[in-house]
């Protein structure tokens, strides 16, 4: 049987800033994840004199496909880890918190399976067709894909904003600084 995962395993003190420090670290990962599928497309270039671009194309598509997979699949682990964690903690622990559940909360995000059906995604759909259009048909997977990792990345920009709210709450200067 799986154990269930949450940020307060191995630690001694169950508290909101433990659980702060392990979103935090699965965020910079999630970050580090989208930043490695980006530098490998913009180093793919470099490949451009000896690869044909039917070759080249369809693996920076794949490069984003793979980069943006990882971080949702961070995305929704950083989310179940949080619920577990949640469990373990006790009331005033868990309404510092809130910022951080509030974001999974309002911006849920869909199964993969969701993100990669072009039927479910007109629109992203439609503008990734229009500059296959414009550009060369081969261009529309990678805008397609590319419209997935940017909607990974927002959502990892507003949850850090979140954790960085909280950090500061719970940080010892910024508690001395409201006292004053």
């Amino acid at each position: 049987m799986k154990q269930d995962q949450h940020y307060l395993m191995g630690q001694s003190n169950c508290t909101a800033a433990a659980v702060v420090k392990g979103i935090d670290r699965d965020v910079e990962w999630g970050e580090d994840i989208l930043m490695l599928g980006l530098g490998i497309v913009m180093l793919s270039s470099t490949f451009a004199p000896v690869a044909p671009p039917t070759v080249l194309l369809p693996l920076v598509a794949l490069t984003f496909a793979i980069t943006s997979s990882l971080a949702r699949i961070n995305y929704h682990n950083m989310e179940r880890k949080l619920l577990a964690s949640l469990e373990q903690l006790n009331s005033s622990e868990q309404t510092k918190l809130n910022p951080i559940c509030r974001v999974f909360v309002e911006q849920p995000m869909c199964a993969l399976s969701e993100s990669y059906n072009p039927l479910k995604n007109l629109k992203r759909f439609g503008k990734s067709a229009i500059g296959g259009a414009l550009i060369n048909p081969f261009w529309l997977p990678i805008f397609y894909t590319m419209g997935i990792q940017i909607i990974e990345e927002n959502n990892l920009v507003v949850l850090n904003r979140a954790v960085i709210r909280v950090e500061q709450r719970l940080s010892p200067k910024s508690r001395v600084n409201q006292e004053e």
